[in-house]
């Protein structure tokens, strides 16, 4: 089984404009971009055969390259992540039997996550898209409702079935949950981590489909395969006591930076 990480990072965020090249500082007081540290963490996944950038600005490019990182030009026309790792796996020549994306933007995910995200997609036959959830304690829900309740867009949540397969995504805090809880306590919502994993063919149709009104409304690049009737396959991981969170937002650069230092991430 061969596996690409690909790296999508696009310099005009709509939220934050030039969100990949942003530095952040850890514990070794050392400041790197956003892009380095999520092409580091790529890189301490075992098991993987090629790790990639793909990115349509040249100060991106530039910067990655920088750092060793190997680079694949894609159009400024990709609406989103995965539509920009379909033509850079296209661009590689294809012939990968897993592509994972690795969004820029979570520079905290455990090697784990993408490590359980291929075991578990590939021992499922029938699964073609697979994406890690992580249970929430107390911290972390209540830090999404404050991000609602000021008016900022913060992680997504994913509910699913039985069979783990997702019924849905949005960045809105779901299921609804009436009550209080303390910040160790753990809690029925799960905070979607943004990574897939796909198998080549639904990945190279993913591009023909247009983007229905969920898509739309929420943002959320996955719910076009819901959208087309193709099953998301949720992979629970477990955090291992590490603290995670995406930069969506600003205000998350200083929490971000305090998660490392805490976790004595340089």
């Amino acid at each position: 089984m061969s596996v690409a990480i690909i790296i999508p990072a696009r310099f005009a965020s709509t939220r934050y404009p030039g969100k990949p090249l942003v530095p952040l500082t850890g514990s070794s007081g050392k400041p790197q971009t956003l892009i380095e540290r999520s092409w580091r963490a790529a890189m301490s996944v075992s098991g993987i055969d090629r790790v990639v950038v793909a990115t349509d600005d040249t100060r991106i490019k530039e910067a990655s390259e920088a750092f060793g990182a190997e680079v694949v030009m894609t159009s400024p026309d990709c609406a989103n992540g995965t539509e920009r790792c379909a033509e850079a796996h296209a661009t590689m020549g294809g012939g990968y039997d897993i592509v994972v994306n690795l969004q820029g933007d979570a520079p905290l995910t455990p090697a784990w996550f993408i490590e359980d995200l291929v075991d578990g997609l590939n021992a499922d036959e029938n699964a073609m898209v697979a994406t890690p959830v992580l249970k929430t304690d107390g911290a972390a829900l209540n830090g999404f409702l404050n991000d609602r309740r000021e008016g900022r867009v913060g992680g997504t949540t994913a509910v699913f079935d039985r069979n783990r397969h997702a019924l849905y995504f949005s960045k809105e805090v779901i299921p609804f949950t009436p009550k209080t809880y303390s910040n160790t306590a753990e809690t029925p919502v799960f905070h979607h981590v943004g990574v897939y994993a796909y198998r080549p063919k639904p990945l190279a149709n993913y591009p023909t489909w247009s983007p229905g009104p969920l898509e739309d409304l929420e943002g959320l690049e996955q719910l076009r395969f819901l959208e087309n009737g193709h099953s998301v396959l949720c992979i629970e991981v477990d955090a291992r006591d590490r603290q995670f969170w995406e930069l969506n937002n600003p205000e998350d650069v200083p929490k971000l930076e305090a998660m490392m230092r805490d976790m004595g991430v340089e």
